[in-house]
């Protein structure tokens, strides 16, 4: 898949241009060239290992909002069979940034819900770029009861970098959809698995995050504030959007430490953007686990295990 490069992946990108260029210089003029292609295919492994073994939490932020990164209906379609997709909340309409519907899993059936971003302008404006008004968040509901009611597991796939903030989702309550839907997916009767596979911002991460098991793509970022956000506010300037970052501890494996998600699931080298089969093989089998997990799990004792683990939550010091 092409990409563009990131800032600090270019040296990576110029190592690899060149690589292309001495394979298509050998096969042209029937020159051997192994040594030096090989020279360059070590290099590039060695300068790999060292800029994504050591990424800095903006630079993971930057990852999890690649453009080109797989969003929710391409794992859809690759780790679920027979999506049917649903439509509406039964009030005011249907969001296009919430897509979900029933689905299979291996056997399992599903429901799944999860917030869609677009790649091109045309897409990013009928998906709102993947911020939610009210009417998402009561459609996700809607078909999480669906799933409730007939045993089906429910999926969310956590992808927004906040729930729409505007005018109109104020004057439709979108704080009262969020916080309705954090109170009802506490008590369903059936195992939640939440993963948040980019980016996982605030309340509207939230509002389809409470599950039995919260789990982290390894570039993803969840957060109860953008970094530019904390920057502005903290710093009084945007430019201390990396600072932020480092400070909220927003990454995967920050939380991980924090016991606020569950697992960290592995990205092929580079971002998931840099190959989605590999990518979402990996989360289908996780997913797979998980839910298997989960329905060897009495009902009354998976409520009673949910509710002990969002209470939990939070570390102190004496």
């Amino acid at each position: 898949m092409n990409t563009e490069p990131l800032d600090f992946e270019k040296p990576i990108f110029e190592l690899e241009r060149q690589l292309v260029d001495l394979r298509e210089l050998s096969s042209s003029k029937n020159i051997d060239m192994d040594s030096e292609i090989r020279k360059i295919e070590e290099k590039i492994t060695r300068t790999k290992e060292q800029t994504y073994r050591n990424l800095t939490a903006w630079q993971r932020v930057q990852i999890a909002r690649h453009p080109q990164r797989p969003y929710t209906l391409d794992y859809v379609s690759r780790c679920f069979g027979d999506f049917l997709e649903l439509h509406g909340d039964r009030h005011i309409g249907d969001d296009q940034s919430m897509p979900g519907g029933f689905a299979d899993l291996e056997g399992r059936r599903c429901v799944v819900v999860g917030q869609q971003k677009g790649r091109n302008t045309k897409d990013n404006l009928l998906r709102n770029f993947g911020s939610a008004h009210p009417e998402g968040y009561r459609k996700a509901l809607r078909l999480m009861r669906m799933g409730e009611k007939f045993g089906a597991a429910i999926v969310a796939l956590i992808d927004t970098p906040g729930a729409y903030p505007g005018i109109g989702a104020e004057e439709r309550n979108i704080a009262e959809a969020i916080a309705f839907n954090l109170r009802e997916m506490m008590t369903m009767r059936v195992p939640i698995v939440a993963i948040v596979i980019g980016e996982g911002g605030s309340g509207g991460a939230l509002g389809i995050g409470v599950a039995d098991r919260v789990l982290m793509l390894e570039n993803a970022y969840y957060s109860v504030i953008s970094p530019e956000g904390c920057a502005a506010i903290l710093w009084k300037d945007r430019k201390h959007a990396p600072e932020a970052a480092n400070t909220l501890r927003i990454t995967a494996t920050d939380l991980k430490e924090l016991d606020i998600i569950d697992e960290v699931i592995p990205e092929p080298i580079g971002g998931a953007h840099r190959d989605h089969v590999a990518a979402s093989a990996t989360l289908k089998t996780v997913l797979r686990r998980h839910l298997a997990e989960l329905d060897a799990i009495g009902l009354d004792e998976l409520l009673q295990l949910r509710y002990e683990k969002f209470r939990k939550f939070g570390k102190f010091k004496g």
